[in-house]
């Protein structure tokens, strides 16, 4: 048994009521070694999934891991199964914010109402991806350390959604108010500088290094030119003596060869190449001798003090003193060792982020997609343009159970904020309720196992094998937490008329067999 995708477990929920980490391993065992899964299974889809893609999820399961039964439901329905399961069926309105988008779901008697459901395409990955390009250009020097990972770290830990977003910002205005509410973020850094490793000695050892390599450098180049002098030098004396020999012919060819005129040019290009010949030779010998000094460290000797002196009488000291200061010979000055100056640098403050108004500039976006340019509608105004498209009195109804689930509703200040919405949008004195999921991330899993282990022996919202078999891979039992099942409508072919099929059979008729024609 091969599995035709790696990554195909760990899309499941198994429909066990005592399901763990040891269980789940027990089922990939099963996979594995008995090449099938003898559990039902339960998976969750997105709001108004396509056919094609649960068709292609079923023909998987049914043909390659041969389960006996799979249902399918929407995670937010789940989360809202699993906190109002004492009073189901209940109407309300879900509002289900996750990584990537964000759905307001209406549910009417237990039952998803899919005509009026709508979705807006933000979540937390561009409230991630937001901030990061605020802190990106607010710290330039950082760019490479904010990542999306940290970004994502942010909005979890220092985040919070503002009950009203002008007056907030009104707020930050304050020094006060930004000293006091203002979080620091530290990024990670070493102490360890560039260059700060070598000590004095070794970097005197690296320098007295490079300056070797240069003399070397400069000596192996005097070398060479001295070498090509002397070639050129002794080209020019051979010309010559052919001159003091009286061979002219030679000569003069010589002369043209050397692009040359007269013996008087001849002599002075000689006296030049001999003078640099000779100044070559004494810079070679001189940069020896330095070498030679620099290797050799020697002392200069103190000479003997004379043994006369020791006989000065005391007056002579005294008017030697007197004159000194007169003929004092100016002493060099000794230049002190200047101390280097370390600058007052701290390294981890340079290494902080200071998130002020981004805290919360990032989420607002799910209330204003402007805020990065996206053409949308925010959650308040397609939660009103959902609400609108009821009569009064289930509008009533909905907003006395508005339920907020998924891991992007978990900014502090969010329900508090619907509830400001709602109460602007709806009429006055009317009553609303705002409910938090319990555990906003985990209550789809926690609702996909109750409605598992509630609904094992019935056939309410279980595909079977043989409904795939008849009704195909799209086929969908609707359940309180799935989906609703649209069929796919083929057209009907209109029935033939008689007249319609005349001309066909005259065609028939008139186009018989060749032979018989024949």
């Amino acid at each position: 048994f091969e599995p035709r995708y790696s990554h195909d477990f760990f899309i499941v929920l198994i429909s066990i009521p005592e399901f763990s980490l040891h269980t789940f391993i027990i089922f990939l065992f099963a996979c594995l070694l008995q090449g099938c899964v003898d559990h039902p299974i339960v998976l969750t889809e997105a709001v108004c999934n396509p056919l094609y893609s649960r068709q292609m999820m079923s023909e998987l399961l049914f043909e390659c891991y041969q389960v006996p039964k799979v249902s399918y439901g929407v995670d937010s329905l789940y989360s809202f199964y699993h906190n109002k399961r004492q009073n189901w069926p209940c109407s309300g309105l879900v509002i289900s914010s996750g990584y990537q988008c964000t759905h307001i779901l209406p549910v009417l008697e237990g039952r998803l109402d899919a005509k009026n459901c709508k979705r807006i395409n933000l979540g937390g990955c561009q409230a991630a991806v937001y901030l990061q390009r605020l802190l990106q250009l607010k710290y330039p020097g950082h760019f490479a350390a904010i990542t999306l990972s940290r970004m994502e770290e942010i909005l979890h830990e220092h985040s919070y959604i503002a009950e009203d977003y002008i007056e907030e910002l009104q707020k930050w205005r304050s020094p006060e108010y930004y000293e006091n509410n203002m979080h620091k973020m530290q990024l990670p850094f070493s102490n360890k500088l560039l260059g700060s490793t070598l000590t004095s000695e070794e970097k005197q050892e690296r320098r007295q290094q490079q300056l070797r390599r240069l003399q070397e450098l400069n000596a192996r180049r005097r070398e060479e030119k001295l070498q090509l002098d002397q070639e050129r030098l002794d080209r020019l004396l051979y010309v010559q003596e052919l001159l003091e020999d009286g061979q002219m012919d030679q000569f003069h060819k010589a002369l043209v060869e050397l692009n040359m005129d007269s013996a008087e040019e001849l002599q002075s290009y000689i006296n030049k190449l001999s003078l640099s010949v000779e100044q070559t030779k004494q810079k070679i010998l001189q940069a020896e001798v330095n070498i030679e000094v620099d290797v050799v460290d020697s002392k200069p000797e103190t000479p003997d003090l004379d043994p006369l002196g020791s006989e000065q009488s005391l007056e002579d000291v005294e008017s030697i003193n007197e004159f000194e200061p007169l003929f004092a010979e100016e002493q060099p000055e000794v230049e002190k060792p200047v101390a280097a100056v370390q600058p007052v640098f701290n390294l981890a403050e340079y290494h902080q982020l200071f998130l002020g108004t981004e805290r919360i500039r990032a989420p607002e976006i799910v209330f204003q997609p402007s805020l990065i340019g996206e053409d949308q509608a925010g959650i308040a105004e397609t939660m009103q343009y959902v609400l609108e498209r009821y009569p009064k009195e289930q509008q009533a109804i909905l907003v006395q159970n508005v339920f907020l689930t998924g891991g992007n509703t978990m900014y502090p200040g969010l329900k508090a904020r619907v509830q400001k919405e709602l109460l602007e949008m709806r009429p006055f004195q009317s009553s609303f309720q705002v409910h938090l999921a319990s555990s906003p991330v985990l209550d789809a899993w926690y609702g996909a196992r109750d409605w598992a282990v509630e609904y094992m022996t019935r056939e309410e919202g279980w595909i079977t094998r043989k409904d795939y078999e008849e009704k195909g891979g799209e086929y969908l039992k609707e359940h309180c937490a799935s989906n609703v099942y649209v069929p796919i409508r083929l057209p009907k072919q209109a029935p033939r008329t008689a007249e319609a099929l005349a001309p066909s059979r005259a065609l028939t008729s008139s186009t018989g067999n060749p032979c018989e024609q024949a």
